[in-house]
């Protein structure tokens, strides 16, 4: 953190800085434990009287789930920011200095984004992170900072980071799937499912069955797109017993599952009660 910050003497100018390193793990593997001691450590720095932001700095690979759960459970007064670099701090154009320098919600190539809507969409690329159904909720240019518009959904309420999280799983859909992961997850006792379906959230007949029987077993199933962005169609009535799923809307598979193990946390009887629980989703 030290020599991020070293590499952007001009931050000095802007701010006083004092750094706190939560943790250092590559963020491929990220865990529930750190997700709610960063929440913890926001709620803190936001409590003190001279603190006017906060700035996370975190790794790519599972950025859009820690965007997504700091946007549904981070309890701040003052602007929580999220940036990441797509090149290491050692290449010659390091772009995390820059990001760091611009940050706001997540700012990353000169985008602003809404933690809410921001995907990673490439492997490698600098550009890499995208707001695939609304595109970015602003913009850097040098010293200038240019919003677009305003964030296209904020949480009902702050939801309350768990001591232990519910175990909720991502499984797809695809040509002639097996009902072998289904029935081992629900055996193996999830407490939620969610479905990377095709197209606009059209789960394979094989699937369907399977996860019938998961949702009369206490499994609460939820249909999401593998296709990367829009939305899934949202059903008047969701059904598990005849295999009308709830829908995650337009939030990918890994988005909902946050949203959906927070949810199961708070209240576990939303898996027998999908009219509330596609409301919760269509709120947040």
């Amino acid at each position: 953190m030290t020599a991020l910050l070293d590499a952007v003497p001009a931050l000095g100018a802007l701010a006083r800085i004092e750094a706190e390193q939560v943790a250092q793990v590559d963020s491929k593997d990220m865990s529930f434990a750190l997700w709610s001691r960063l929440v913890e450590r926001v709620a803190f720095w936001s409590a003190q009287s001279d603190v006017s932001g906060i700035v996370i700095t975190h790794g790519t690979d599972t950025l859009e789930e820690t965007a997504m759960l700091l946007h549904l459970a981070c309890v701040s007064t003052v602007p929580v920011v999220l940036t990441a670099a797509m090149r290491p701090s050692t290449s010659l154009s390091a772009d995390g200095p820059l990001n760091l320098l611009k940050g706001a919600l997540l700012v990353i190539n000169q985008e602003i984004h809404a933690g809410r809507d921001v995907v990673k969409a490439h492997t490698s690329a600098v550009n890499a992170f995208v707001s695939p159904v609304a595109g970015p909720i602003g913009y850097v240019q040098d010293d200038f900072v240019r919003f677009v518009r305003t964030p296209g959904r904020l949480p009902v309420s702050a939801w309350s980071v768990p001591s232990a999280w519910p175990q909720v799983e991502i499984l797809a859909s695809y040509a002639e799937p097996g009902r072998i992961v289904v029935d081992a997850l629900a055996q193996a006792g999830v407490s939620g499912l969610v479905v990377a379906a095709a197209g606009n959230g059209s789960v394979h007949q094989s699937l369907v069955e399977a996860l019938v029987d998961a949702a009369g077993a206490g499994v609460a199933v939820v249909r999401s797109s593998r296709t990367g962005a829009g939305h899934v169609a949202i059903p008047a009535s969701p059904r598990p017993a005849s295999g009308v799923f709830v829908s995650a809307g337009d939030l990918n598979p890994y988005k909902a599952r946050v949203l959906l193990a927070l949810a199961l946390a708070v209240e576990p009887g939303l898996a027998k009660d999908p009219v509330a629980l596609q409301a919760l989703f269509a709120e947040n």
